[in-house]
């Protein structure tokens, strides 16, 4: 199980690189989301692309990646009210009604993966084992 947990990890810290990358190579695309609701939108899709960028990172620090991964959480409920706006007004991201209501809950899944690594190792044992 360890080995799974810590495949699991890089790829969530390589997803969370990349995503946050996204968000400085297709600023644009990223600016349609955001609600227009919130203030300074190309400082808030540029903050959250360090965020996500920051907190990739920080995950493969065993010194850091429980932390980095509630970090993971907050932000993808940060980022929630997007992903409502973007099935809400669908013609910003053109894909089938499907795809847009499926992209909801599998903000939830997300979480749960980053929980996943937010909690301590336990051993056979229940006690915390080292972090990875």
């Amino acid at each position: 199980m360890k080995r799974i947990k810590t495949i699991s990890k890089y790829l969530l810290a390589a997803f969370m690189i990349v995503a946050g990358t996204m968000h400085f190579v297709n600023t644009e695309f990223f600016l349609k989301m955001v609600p227009p609701s919130l203030p300074l939108h190309r400082e808030v899709v540029l903050l959250s692309g360090v965020c996500e960028i920051l907190l990739g990172v920080l995950l493969l620090i065993p010194k850091y990646s429980q932390l980095a991964a509630w970090g993971i959480i907050a932000l993808l409920i940060a980022v929630f009210p997007a992903n409502v706006y973007l099935y809400q007004n669908q013609e910003i991201l053109p894909a089938s009604p499907l795809i847009h209501l499926l992209r909801l809950p599998l903000q939830g899944v997300f979480i749960l993966w980053a929980y996943w690594h937010a909690k301590p190792n336990r051993g056979v044992d229940g006690k915390k084992e080292r972090a990875e």
